[in-house]
């Protein structure tokens, strides 16, 4: 079942095309017209909608843009229909609307079910609902990374699962060998590193700071060193408070204000408010007996000893050497070691993840050695099935010696992995290099299709690729610009046999200049241009009865009215009929 189709596209200013409307059959639609009437409009149109590139030298001269609408039916649950309503997008009736808008500057806008969207999504959707295909397409198929690509989709999932594994596996391989590149280049700066942290901690650990001791050494030194000062000064304090032992008649502080508080305590019950003066007396008088004490105390117990100075002063300057090379004070440098022994243990450790990161780099390169046998394994499996099957294709098409064969090699590198007793080179698709061959007759050795094929077999070998694909991996519509080149004769009819064959299963649409192919077309369309003197107009005309046999008559003789060319229209016409 088709889960797209393509039903119409509305093109106005684009090229030599001012407005016309293209409605396509579900089936196979050619496209014919005179030389640069065009046709190949219709394939940039499509390739627009798609999110191809926008080139303004395609827009109309006179026009300030080129618009390119299509309707594109699709099936509900469809991946293109989902992924389409998760960008905002609404079906309008089970169709997509899509929108494209080239302006002469060069700015492109794009819309998708109404609404505004990247031109990239565009072409994400082109990718599950349009193949198309012409000369360009057909390059492509020469370079032999698009012939793995095309083998790897025909095997389906016999390549997809182990490719899955091979991927993953690969990928995890190249971050382990970076890792280990990083640990074994740095291996100089990690052992400078290492060396400077064992420095510095063994520094530290021959100091013994303790948090807070370079503070409390210095009130040490600030008091050690006005020592006779400081007990001066407690002496004449303690004097002064509790008077000299040696001088009895000397009248001191705690004296006069035990005898004022004497005759406070005298005559307090008359008055409370000066009972509260007195109680305040009683505690004055506390607190100088106190303080007295204290400082009688204090000189006894001051220490004067210049060797202790001495040694205070010495650790004082240990622990500054600490702190002018790792931190503004001892507090900083206990942060420091912490963190630098962790920074070690973490270097010291790279030795033991070298070894494991080796061990882990031998054991998945083990495992991409049997993935990529696997691959190589179910790749030539799939490319015998597919060889065969595109060579009963070509035999279908005019080529019934053709040959059509898989080059399935790998490359010697000392640096690679194991696969078949042999060290070959690995990427991420696997080992292998696959080329497709083509022998075109017997005798012919296979050689790659861009220097075995001329162009209208290697526009066959493209078609029989395609038909073979349709029945693997279907795509919902087929676009092929003059897939048909340098075909003629038998081989053109063939040509048009097999079209008509794919679009029993796929949407079909074909520009072509060869009337056996038009003539097997569900629909044929007709790209004219007529000259109004000033502006060249191109008109898209779907092709019914007379009009369709006339139309192929010209392609066949270049002459409408040939009796000759109309009866040969008529046979190819019944023919195509026939068949289908």
């Amino acid at each position: 079942m088709v889960v797209s189709v393509l039903e119409e596209m509305r093109i106005r200013s684009l090229g030599v095309i001012d407005d016309a409307v293209v409605e396509l059959s579900p089936g196979f639609t050619a496209v014919t017209g005179e030389t640069g009437a065009g046709k190949t409009m219709v394939v940039t149109s499509l390739g627009l909608l798609l999110g191809g590139r926008a080139d303004p030298a395609l827009v109309r001269i006179g026009a300030g843009s080129a618009v390119v609408e299509g309707r594109i039916a699709v099936r509900p649950g469809a991946s293109a229909a989902v992924r389409a309503q998760e960008a905002g997008a609404e079906l309008d009736e089970g169709a997509l609307l899509v929108s494209r808008t080239v302006s002469a500057e060069g700015r492109s806008r794009a819309h998708l079910g109404g609404r505004s969207v990247p031109v990239g999504l565009l072409a994400e959707l082109a990718d599950d609902l349009v193949a198309v295909h012409g000369q360009t397409d057909q390059q492509g198929l020469l370079r032999p990374a698009r012939q793995r690509e095309a083998l790897d989709r025909y095997a389906g999932a016999a390549v997809a699962e182990p490719l899955v594994a091979y991927a993953t596996a690969y990928r995890r391989l190249r971050a382990v060998v970076g890792e280990l590149e990083e640990l074994t280049v740095r291996a100089r700066e990690r052992a400078q590193e290492a060396d400077l942290l064992r420095f510095g901690l063994d520094e530290i650990a021959g100091v013994e700071p303790r948090a807070g001791e370079d503070v409390e050494l210095a009130a040490e030194a600030e008091r050690l060193g006005h020592a006779e000062a400081l007990a001066s000064a407690a002496a004449v304090a303690h004097a002064a408070l509790a008077g000299h032992p040696e001088d009895p008649e000397d009248v001191d502080a705690t004296t006069l204000v035990a005898g004022a508080g004497r005759a406070l305590d005298a005559v307090r019950a008359h008055d409370p408010a000066l009972a509260a003066l007195a109680e305040r007396m009683g505690e004055i008088s506390i607190l100088l007996a106190d303080v007295s004490g204290e400082l009688a105390g204090y000189a006894d117990n001051l220490d004067a000893d210049p060797l202790r100075l001495a040694a205070v002063e010495e650790r004082r300057a240990a622990l500054t050497g600490l702190t002018r090379k790792y931190g503004e004070d001892i507090h900083a440098v206990l942060a420091w070691a912490e963190q630098s022994a962790a920074r070690l243990t973490e270097l010291d450790g790279d030795d033991d993840r070298i070894d494991e990161l080796t061990a882990e780099r031998d054991a998945l390169r083990g495992d991409l050695s049997g993935l990529a046998q696997a691959l190589t394994d179910a790749r030539t499996e799939a490319a015998a099935r597919f060889a065969s099957a595109v060579t009963d294709e070509l035999a279908s098409l005019a080529m019934p010696h053709a040959r059509v064969s898989f080059a399935i090699r790998q490359t010697e590198d000392p640096e690679g992995v194991e696969v078949g007793g042999r060290t070959v080179a690995y990427g991420p698709q696997g080992v292998d290099e696959v080329e497709l061959l083509l022998a075109p007759h017997p005798g012919a050795p296979p050689r790659p299709i861009a220097k075995g094929a001329s162009g209208g077999e290697l526009s066959r070998v493209m078609l029989a690729v395609e038909v073979v694909f349709a029945g693997t991996d279907p795509v919902p519509t087929y676009l092929f610009d003059e897939v048909d080149a340098g075909v003629g004769g038998k081989a053109a009819v063939e040509i048009g046999r097999r079209l008509a064959k794919l679009a029993k299963t796929a949407q079909v649409v074909v520009v072509t200049h060869l009337p056996q192919v038009a003539a097997f077309a569900d629909r044929q369309l007709l790209v004219e241009k007529t000259n109004d003197g000033s502006v060249t107009r191109s008109g898209v005309t779907a092709l019914e009865g007379e009009d369709r046999i006339r139309e192929l008559s010209r392609m066949l003789a270049g002459q409408e009215d040939s009796q000759t060319a109309r009866a040969h229209a008529e046979e190819l016409l019944a023919t195509a009929r026939s068949d289908r």
